[in-house]
């Protein structure tokens, strides 16, 4: 059977530091928007699904979503990765890219690079999203793992925290998996003091005043970033 590299983007409405965030305007769209157009630019993935939570405070979400033409699974708010695994499991997915929906500037060349790092070393779980043992700035790539995995987690996962975000349990038993990431090949790239996801108001504030459209390239992106400083 040949793969199928799916990305999930998790979303909902109920942020606790920034409830909305993912439909806040960004240059003149949704954050979502952003996401889900800068995610269709992957060649490695053959597609994309939003998994969202299945209550009324969601509905709105979904709504978008569906007017954007994207996919959307809807699941337990709560329970994250039972929502992330029954999203796999729906579109049959061999392999899941996690792509935040916090993180406007994803760029698919960079998850190409992942998607290719990950098939190239074997190991159960690589990432390019944070700067963790890396050099990269943190918002502009994803994390892979198998459906194996995933079920693993879905089936082994048993703390609250381990449910709540998708893969803490990975982190939290390093040896049961090999968790694997690298540098950038693009040296412009290389900024780990960088942060280009959305947690607080600052941090959308912040985007807000780069000069960047939603068609520039990581490097572009990130020395608009630096050219705030």
């Amino acid at each position: 059977m040949g793969k199928n590299i799916v990305a999930i983007v998790q979303a909902r409405m109920g942020a606790s530091r920034l409830p909305g965030k993912v439909m806040l305007s960004l240059h003149g769209m949704p954050i979502l928007k952003w996401v889900f157009q800068r995610t269709q630019k992957t060649k490695s993935i053959n597609g994309t699904i939003f998994a969202i939570p299945d209550n009324k405070d969601n509905d709105s979400l979904n709504e978008y979503l569906n007017q954007i033409g994207a996919r959307v699974y809807r699941g337990s708010e709560d329970d994250l990765v039972r929502r992330f695994y029954m999203t796999a499991k729906y579109v049959n997915a061999t392999h899941v890219v996690r792509i935040c929906a916090d993180n406007p500037f994803v760029s698919g060349a960079e998850v190409d690079r992942l998607v290719q790092f990950y098939l190239e070393s074997n190991c159960d779980y690589a990432y390019n999203h944070i700067p963790k043992n890396n050099r990269y700035p943190n918002g502009i790539g994803a994390e892979i793992v198998s459906f194996q995995v995933l079920q693993n987690i879905n089936e082994e996962a048993r703390n609250p925290d381990h449910r709540e975000h998708v893969f803490n349990f990975i982190w939290a038993h390093p040896e049961q998996f090999e968790i694997l990431t690298f540098d950038p090949a693009d040296k412009r790239l290389a900024c780990p003091d960088i942060k280009l996801d959305i947690d607080t108001r600052q941090d959308y504030e912040k985007l807000c005043r780069m000069n960047v459209n939603i068609e520039m390239e990581a490097c572009e992106i990130v020395a608009a970033a630096k050219a705030l400083k």
